[in-house]
């Protein structure tokens, strides 16, 4: 065990578990559940921005893009910055709305928006349901990134990286809440920004310069130097179909959305948008460059997810590498625990309050019951992510694309169509999830051994057969939002 990495590691850990001791005193002193799900609605601009994209910068963005980079080379770059407009677009979309409706009808959760706005349990239970099963997706994959990176660069097993990394961000969530993670992430967007750019130089040196980087890559295979990757796998449909995933898509995003509850003004916004797009310009540019020269440094990696922890001990100094080890565990840990809430948040505002409201007077329960559910589903966490597959990007686009199937549409059409109702929510979600599951489960299957009748409905629910399969799914759950809103009552 390299002390050099491990004592800047240890000392940035301690900084974090203060401002969590910080934001649990100030959670005392007020409502447990509106400073703990939401802050008190307090935010500044630069600390939305730096939140926003804290939490959308992920395990995917330092740990999985930068491995499909160094896998597929150039073109995943140019694939990569598809993603700059995101927090542009989800806090200009949602940012005013979500706003005026959540403090309208005292709002913490998404769920609670969604009742005020469709007046349907039905809808809360089914959207707390599909919350929970794609967060829980998205959660293993940052735990599996943060425990890749342990292990890379600390030299331990992976099992004891990911029991120290999942005892980390479960205790610091627990104990804070929403204002412990938001303030983490305005320290964790600082390290991010400092530790890519540290790391693209490093990288950009050890490789001769960039002209050199890109003639090593040419010679190992000239396809990673081409925008559409080796087989041409980059080609228009994928990135048509990126660009609805991490994009577009990203406004149907829970835990992005629930960031635009919790601003103090519309000054605040505005901030938000500008500085939180530099930001996420900056970690997807430099961190995706990097995994993709990367490969002209070291070129016979395994488990491409292992680029990034592995340049960083190449490229740099012992202690410089553990001062900026904290820019992809930052970026890991602000996504898990804007999730973590949020997931606490459904089991206990919207399942459990939800069916006893007197409970809410209770506020000390609560708050028992809060940390109970963090701490319960950080351990179920550690075991689902004990058998870690080679690439995690997979896995995470898989979750995004679950939850923006089940809520692109009854976010986007509920707060913009006065005319959207229950039952045209119900229905998109529905069959929006459904036929995601459907497709990408379809996968692992041949048709030929199916009955005739199974194969034409495949190819009718399969439109745009060669995009993502979020695509169609997304055209299902819009017809099916238009259709059954014809059957349901407009609600004021």
């Amino acid at each position: 065990m390299n002390l050099g990495i491990v004592l800047p590691l240890g000392i940035y850990l301690a900084f974090v578990f203060g401002a969590a001791l910080y934001a649990y005193v100030k959670r005392s002193k007020g409502d447990f559940l509106t400073e703990y799900y939401v802050g008190n609605r307090s935010m500044t601009g630069f600390v939305l921005a730096m939140t926003t994209a804290s939490t959308y910068a992920s395990a995917s963005s330092f740990i999985g893009g930068p491995g499909a980079a160094y896998k597929f080379g150039l073109g995943w770059v140019l694939l990569a910055m598809i993603q700059v407009p995101a927090v542009w677009l989800a806090l200009g979309a949602l940012g005013k709305k979500f706003a005026l409706l959540s403090r309208e009808s005292n709002a913490l959760t998404i769920s609670d928006l969604l009742l005020y706005r469709y007046k349907s349990k039905w809808l809360v239970w089914i959207a707390s349901i599909a919350l929970l099963i794609a967060f829980f997706a998205a959660m293993m994959v940052q735990f599996i990134g943060g425990a890749r990176l342990l292990e890379t660069t600390i030299g331990i097993s992976y099992t004891q990286a990911l029991l120290i990394f999942a005892l980390t961000v479960g205790i610091y969530t627990f104990i804070g809440g929403f204002r412990a993670v938001v303030l983490t992430d305005t320290i964790q967007g600082t390290v991010m920004i400092l530790g890519t750019l540290v790391l693209l130089g490093g990288v950009i040196y050890a490789a001769g310069g960039v002209e050199s980087a890109v003639a090593k890559l040419s010679a190992i295979n000239p396809d990673l130097v081409s925008p559409y990757g080796p087989d041409e796998m980059l080609g228009f449909q994928f990135m048509a179909s990126f660009w609805v995933l991490v994009c577009f898509g990203v406004v149907g995003l829970p835990h992005t959305a629930v960031r635009c509850m919790a601003f103090k003004d519309s000054k605040a916004l505005h901030q938000g948008m500008l500085i939180g797009t530099v930001i996420l310009a900056v970690i997807m540019f430099g961190m995706h460059l990097a995994g993709a020269l990367g490969r002209a440094v070291v070129p016979d990696l395994n488990v491409p997810d292992q680029v990034i922890p592995t340049l960083m001990l190449q490229v740099l100094p012992p202690i410089v590498a553990g001062i900026f080890l904290a820019a992809p565990m930052s970026a890991i840990m602000s996504t898990i625990d804007a999730q973590l809430i949020q997931s606490s948040a459904i089991f206990v505002k919207d399942l459990y309050l939800s069916a006893k409201p007197e409970a809410a007077t209770n506020q000390k329960r609560i708050g028992r019951l809060s940390s109970l559910i963090t701490l319960s589903i950080t351990l179920l966490l550690i075991v689902a992510a004990l058998n870690p597959p080679d690439m995690i990007i997979w896995l995470n686009l898989f979750a995004f694309g679950g939850l923006e199937a089940a809520f692109l549409w009854v976010i986007v059409l509920g707060i913009y169509w006065d005319k959207a109702n229950a039952a045209g929510a119900v229905s998109s979600m529905l069959v929006g999830l459904g036929v995601y599951i459907f497709l990408t489960q379809m996968k692992a299957v041949d048709l030929n051994a199916l009955q005739q009748w199974i194969q034409y409905l495949v190819q009718g629910v399969k439109l745009f057969s060669k995009f993502h399969e979020v695509v169609p799914s997304l055209v299902w759950g819009l017809i099916a939002f238009l259709i059954g809103n014809r059957f349901g009552h407009n609600t004021p």
